[in-house]
């Protein structure tokens, strides 16, 4: 059994944190470790189980099984208001009758605090927040954007040292969205405390976080940097998960030799020896090719006659700004490419198209991890 003691060096650690509800499993015997003033993302699509996770931890659900320690002292049992940590919801849950200053002083003056220390906390929190002239105003008097600062305001009042975001731009639209990503950012660096957030969004997951926890039915399938997830997923489903659009993946067979290993692509060889293994028994593997939109490049009919140059058919264009994506196609395989808007392509029009070996995955066909 896990204790205090083995705890101690972290904000929060998660010990066989199992969650059910008769027969269904929605959490399954997790272990996680949180530094202290680390931002971690909770990622997964709905029913994952990562709100009942972070429910576990604020103290709103009691686990079937396992503990939880905050700053060391296990609170699997207690009160959230004893636990130490600040909660953003996705509802805005705020009161309708209170202006936004009163409802972030109405925790600490239901608590008893002094007065002119509520002022000091709601002074200081407004400040981070910019809301000081959205202060006496009511819940319907505000933008959404706004309404979700003041609800942030009210976790950050409480002054503790975890934080926990329950989807909380979710009610927004994609320009407010932007902006708060960018806010929330900036307040944990700011105050360097430990925030779990939970999202269904990559793009939040992958600009907010020190590490991303990517969840699939109750399980984390990895636990790691933004940059490490994207460019080496541990499996078939972080790779497809990961990335808009997703990861193009090719079933394939590994040939060659163990020095000179090959796929075979669209009736083409490609040499695959730059590709760096994890398991380094590859050779006649049934396999899925990954290739993400970035890494394939297209050259023009008369350029691709290089050997490794496999022929595709342009299927469509999709002009996003400051890029494109050219959909492909390769026999009855479809592919997307991601050029730079300057260069033009043509429905029907016959390319070439080059793989960055190096930036590859392969997955095992049968259990789908990474090899």
């Amino acid at each position: 059994m896990a204790t205090a003691q083995s705890t101690k060096t972290h904000s929060v650690s998660i010990r066989g944190l199992a969650q059910s509800y008769g027969s269904l499993q929605v959490l399954k015997q997790l272990d996680l470790d949180i530094p202290d003033g680390e931002f971690l993302v909770l990622l997964g699509p709905s029913g994952c189980g990562k709100s009942t996770l972070l429910n576990c931890i604020a103290g709103l659900l009691e686990p079937t099984h396992g503990q939880v320690f905050i700053k060391g002292k296990n609170v699997t049992w207690e009160e959230p208001s004893k636990r130490g940590i600040g909660m953003v919801f996705q509802s805005y849950a705020l009161y309708p009758q209170m202006t936004a200053e009163r409802n972030l002083s109405f925790g600490l003056r239901v608590a008893g605090m002094a007065k002119d220390e509520i002022e000091k906390r709601v002074k200081r929190a407004s400040e981070i927040l910019q809301i000081e002239p959205l202060l006496a105003r009511k819940p319907m008097q505000l933008s959404g954007g706004q309404r979700q600062r003041v609800a942030i305001g009210r976790a950050l009042v409480r002054d503790v040292d975890v934080f926990l975001f329950d989807e909380p731009l979710s009610n927004l639209d994609a320009k407010l969205r932007a902006e708060l990503r960018v806010e929330i950012k900036r307040l944990h660096q700011r105050l360097g405390n430990t925030m779990i957030y939970v999202t269904h969004d990559q793009i939040e997951a992958m600009t907010l976080a020190d590490r991303i926890a990517v969840m699939k039915a109750g399980a984390i399938q990895q636990l790691d940097t933004p940059l490490t997830i994207y460019s080496k997923p541990r499996n078939r489903y972080v790779a497809g998960f990961i990335g808009s659009p997703s990861m193009n993946f090719i079933k394939a067979k590994v040939a060659g030799t163990v020095k000179v290993p090959t796929v075979e692509v669209a009736g083409q060889k490609v040499d695959i020896s730059e590709y760096a293994f994890v398991d380094g028994a590859v050779v006649g593997r049934d396999v899925e090719f990954g290739a993400r939109p970035e890494h394939i490049r297209i050259l023009r009919a008369k350029d691709a006659t290089a050997k490794g140059i496999i022929a595709a058919t342009v299927e469509l264009i999709e002009p996003m700004g400051s890029d494109s994506l050219v959909w492909l196609e390769l026999g009855d395989q479809k592919l997307s490419a991601r050029v730079e808007s300057s260069e033009h392509y043509k429905s029907g029009e016959k390319v070439g198209i080059q793989f960055r070996i190096d930036q590859a995955s392969l997955f095992d066909l049968q259990s789908g991890e990474r090899i």
